[in-house]
């Protein structure tokens, strides 16, 4: 299968990455994806991905990515790593944590002799604390405080 994204970098691109090369003075996310592009130029030396693979002992979903933002996103986002996008809000924030502790620390509904993860997730979306929380986020928050 032929390769979908091809780099061609202009010659003032290809200075760039030659200049940044021999500094060695970059991080080295970035410098591993200047050479890549150097590499994988069809104007310059247009090796194969198992070549710069092996030379630079990255893989080839690496230098696949690389090729691809150089193509659809561009120079700069091809020498740099791609930004985190995901964010993650925590479910049981410091007034949710406490409730929580204070429902630990009560007693057990009838007919159990301790609180268990499962009952205190359950008591927790019972009483509007959060929507919906799981055991493993419940034990995660009891470990913290103990």
């Amino acid at each position: 299968m032929g390769k979908k994204y091809h780099v061609d970098l202009t010659s003032q691109e290809r200075d760039l990455l030659l200049e940044m090369t021999s500094r060695n003075k970059v991080n080295r996310a970035k410098l591993v994806n200047a050479f890549v592009l150097l590499k994988a130029d069809r104007g310059g030396d247009g090796w194969k991905d198992e070549d710069i693979a092996a030379a630079y002992n990255i893989s080839l979903r690496k230098i696949e990515r690389t090729r691809q933002r150089f193509v659809e996103e561009g120079f700069e986002a091809a020498l740099g790593r791609k930004a985190v996008d995901r964010s993650h809000r925590r479910k049981i924030t410091g007034k949710e944590e406490a409730h929580l502790i204070a429902l630990s620390c009560s007693e057990p509904p009838a007919g159990q002799a301790r609180w268990t993860l499962q009952l205190l997730a359950d008591k927790m979306v019972e009483l509007n604390i959060v929507n919906s929380v799981c055991p493993e986020t419940v034990r995660r928050a009891l470990k913290k405080t103990s």
